[in-house]
C-alpha cells in the first residue's frame, strides 16, 4: 500500500517519533510505501508531498516540531477545498492517509472518512490531552514538565524578592496543563477555564499567605480562563475558533492582584516555549506506540479509527468518538488542589 501521512495544527513534541513508526513499522513489517504530505491539510490541497523511506526519518525519534510541517487549514471551509482536497487524495496516489493532530485536523479526518469515504487513521496529538476517546495525548507530558520546571525556578526569584508570580499557560477550553504543573510545581493557586474564576477566594488565599509570613505566591492560570473583563479578539480561525484576547489573562490577572493587594506582582507567559523542543522520554514512548498502532491499522484496514491509550493498552477507538465532545478536567481533580491553595 501507498501512505499518506501528515500533521495539523499547532507543533508538539512528538510527532516526528509518530512518522518515524509509522514509516519504519509500516515499511518493515508490512512492506508500505510512504509518502509525507507537508503542511498538513494544504498539502493534501495542493499536492505538496515529500518520499518517506526509513532512512528519511533516520535520527528524527528526539527532534521536536514536525518534520512535515504543519498549518490550520481547513478542507472543509468551502466545497472548493473539500473537492480539491479529495482530488489530492487522488493525484498523489495514496491507499490510505494517517493523520496526525488534535480535535481540528481528526475532525476533518473524519468528516472525509464518514462524508466521502476516505480511507483514514487518527493519531491523537495535543499538548492540551483535550481529545475523548484516549486517556493521555503525546505532548502533553513534555508540555508539563517544561512548565514545572518554569515553575520551580520561578518560586525562587519569588521567595527572594517576596513577589506574587503569575504564571500562563496554555489550555483554551481545558486546563489540564494549568492542573498538572501547578500540583507538581507546588502552586499557591490555580485557575482553569473549567471552574469560574473566584477572585476574591484568589485574594484572599494570597493574604493568607502573606499573615502567615510567607510573602510570595505562585498563581498558575490557563490562557482560556475568562475572568469577565475582556471578551476574545473577535477574529476567528478557519475552524471558527475564536482568536484569544491580544492581551492575556495572565496579564491581567496580575493587574487584578497588584491592584487589589499592593504586592509586587510579575507576570510570566510561557506561552510555545510548551510546544517546542525535545519530547520526554514518555511522550517518545507514546508517539511510538501510537504510530505503530496506526501503521497496524491501516495494515488492518480498520479506517475511521484513532489509535487511543485506554490504561497501559494501546488499542482504537472511532474517529467520532474521538473528537465528538472535547475531554475537560472533571471536577474531582479540581478538588484535589484546592487543599493546597494559601
Amino acid at each position: 500500500m501507498r501512505v499518506g501521512i501528515l500533521t495539523g495544527g499547532g507543533d508538539c513534541p512528538g510527532l516526528n517519533a509518530v512518522i518515524r513508526a509509522v514509516v519504519k513499522v509500516g515499511s518493515r513489517r508490512f512492506g508500505h510505501e510512504h509518502v509525507g504530505i507537508l503542511r498538513g491539510w494544504r498539502g493534501l490541497i495542493e499536492g505538496d508531498t515529500i518520499p518517506l523511506a526509513p532512512i528519511d526519518v533516520s535520527g528524527v525519534l528526539a527532534r521536536g516540531g514536525t518534520m512535515l510541517k504543519s498549518s490550520r487549514t481547513n478542507p472543509f471551509r468551502d466545497e472548493d477545498a473539500t473537492a480539491a482536497a479529495l482530488e489530492g487524495f487522488r493525484r498523489i496516489g495514496i491507499d490510505a492517509l494517517v493523520a496526525i493532530g488534535g480535535e481540528d485536523t481528526l475532525g476533518a479526518a473524519n468528516r472525509l472518512h464518514a462524508e466521502h469515504g476516505v480511507p483514514v487513521v487518527g493519531v491523537p496529538k495535543t499538548i492540551d490531552n483535550d481529545l475523548s476517546g484516549t486517556d493521555f495525548t503525546f505532548g502533553f507530558d513534555t508540555a508539563v514538565q517544561i512548565a514545572t520546571e518554569s515553575i520551580d525556578r520561578l518560586h525562587t526569584t519569588a521567595e527572594s524578592h517576596d513577589r506574587v508570580m503569575v504564571v500562563e499557560v496554555m489550555g483554551r477550553h481545558a486546563g489540564w496543563i494549568a492542573l498538572y504543573s501547578g500540583l507538581a510545581g507546588g502552586a499557591d493557586y490555580i485557575l482553569i477555564p473549567e471552574k469560574a474564576p473566584d477572585i476574591p477566594a484568589l485574594l484572599e488565599s494570597v493574604g493568607t499567605r502573606h499573615q502567615r509570613g510567607l510573602d510570595y505566591s505562585i498563581v498558575v492560570v490557563s490562557e482560556g480562563v475568562d475572568l469577565g473583563d475582556q471578551g476574545p479578539s473577535g477574529d476567528v480561525d478557519e475552524f471558527g475558533h475564536a482568536r484569544l484576547a491580544q492581551q492575556g489573562v495572565g496579564d491581567r490577572l496580575g493587574v487584578i492582584l497588584r491592584e487589589a493587594t499592593g504586592y509586587d506582582t510579575r507576570v510570566t507567559v510561557l506561552g510555545h516555549v510548551q510546544r517546542g523542543g525535545t519530547p520526554t522520554a514518555r511522550d517518545r514512548v507514546l508517539a511510538t506506540r501510537f504510530g505503530t498502532r496506526a501503521a497496524e491499522m491501516v495494515q488492518e484496514g480498520l479506517f475511521g479509527r484513532m489509535a487511543s491509550l485506554r490504561g497501559d493498552l494501546v488499542a482504537d477507538v472511532p474517529l467520532a468518538q474521538a473528537v465528538g465532545t472535547l475531554k475537560t478536567v472533571p471536577p474531582g481533580y479540581y478538588d484535589l488542589a484546592t487543599p493546597f491553595f494559601g
